[in-house]
């Protein structure tokens, strides 16, 4: 990790000057602000020998914009890996998705929330530092390969869990959740008949089952209210979208991750998306995602509604069965249910 004697730096590129010094004034007592009022002069920055450890991107600049900017940082392999945050008045869901596909982190609209700032900020640093930590180990013990492989599959763990965080803040939910789904997933897991390895892949792979949804714009992400068809629709590309993020990955936990991601939103009838698979054509790593990402969300409060009470989410449950659920896993949670109730009280959301 960086050293905690000295503060990370930032560079902030912004044509319009206040806008660089009201992000200064949120983030100046904890990071080392750099700034640049164009894109040229924020590649000279970038480029130099004190290379930031994050970029906060306008995109309307004059001459190169931050589109462009991007593009060569991703493109040079000296900036490559610096995470970027796009930080913009441009909020239409096409604006974030070109984001996103020019490698781009994260993206905040205009005007600011200094939380929002400041967390998100915080989150990808710690990632950031994670690989750059990962990757100078690879480096200096290429020869302790067995104790590298487990440090390698710890980081994986964590990066694992907090990319999933990140996804669940994005839609304002608790990092507790995903913890849940992470306990209740190992249990089906067992219960099915897998070994206890394949059940923690599956608990370690779990939390990224909803990373797609950083895709998704926060005006629907967030909408306090049923969705319109359009609105829903873009909604659920967050199953591809999650699985084009991981798919390339060779690690077992990314793989899990990515079919996770990909299938948890399939159903046992077909009627599911994105592919509209039946029974066992979903993996059995979606369909145990399914059940156990359904059974929590039902028992908490979301921004467009209240907790379920227990009965009603039973009674939804058996209804599901053979439905939404593969029959199997419903049977499970029913004769294991103080297990899956123990998980949710240990786990429980702070008031």
């Amino acid at each position: 990790m960086s050293n905690l004697a000295e503060k990370q730096t930032i560079l902030v590129v912004d044509d319009a000057p206040e806008n660089i010094d009201v992000l200064n004034g949120i983030l100046s007592d904890t990071y080392k602000i750099k700034a640049a009022i164009n894109g040229e002069k924020a590649l000279k920055i970038a480029f130099s020998d004190s290379m930031p450890d994050l970029i906060l991107l306008d995109i309307m600049m004059p001459g190169m914009d931050g589109y462009e900017v991007c593009r060569r940082l991703k493109d040079d392999p000296r900036t490559k890996h610096v995470p970027v945050i796009f930080v913009t008045a441009m909020g239409e869901e096409q604006d974030e998705t070109h984001g996103f596909e020019l490698g781009a982190v994260d993206y905040i609209t205009k005007p600011v929330s200094p939380p929002i700032v400041k967390a998100r900020v915080h989150a990808q640093l710690v990632l950031y530092d994670i690989n750059r930590v990962l990757e100078q180990k690879v480096i200096e013990r290429t020869a302790e390969v067995c104790a590298l492989n487990v440090e390698i599959e710890d980081t994986q763990r964590e990066v694992v869990f907090t990319m999933g965080a990140i996804g669940e803040t994005r839609s304002k939910e608790t990092g507790n959740h995903v913890k849940r789904v992470a306990e209740y997933s190992r249990i089906f897991a067992l219960h099915y008949g897998l070994s206890e390895d394949e059940a923690n892949l599956i608990k370690m792979a779990s939390p990224m089952h909803d990373i797609g949804k950083v895709g998704i714009p926060d005006s629907i992400l967030n909408k306090p209210g049923r969705l319109t068809p359009e609105e829903f629709e873009h909604m659920q590309r967050h199953a591809e979208l999650g699985y084009d993020m991981l798919r390339h990955s060779s690690r077992p936990i990314l793989k899990a991750a990515a079919t996770l991601a990909y299938e948890h939103h399939e159903k046992w009838n077909g009627k599911g998306y994105p592919q509209g698979l039946v029974g066992e054509e979903t993996h059995l790593y979606g369909r145990i995602t399914a059940i156990a990402d359904v059974f929590d969300a039902l028992g908490s409060d979301r921004c467009y509604k209240k907790a379920w009470e227990d009965e009603k989410i039973f009674s939804l449950l058996k209804e599901e069965r053979g439905e939404h659920f593969d029959p199997k896993l419903v049977d499970i949670f029913f004769e294991h249910l103080d297990a899956f109730l123990e998980v949710r009280a240990q786990y429980r959301d702070a008031e």
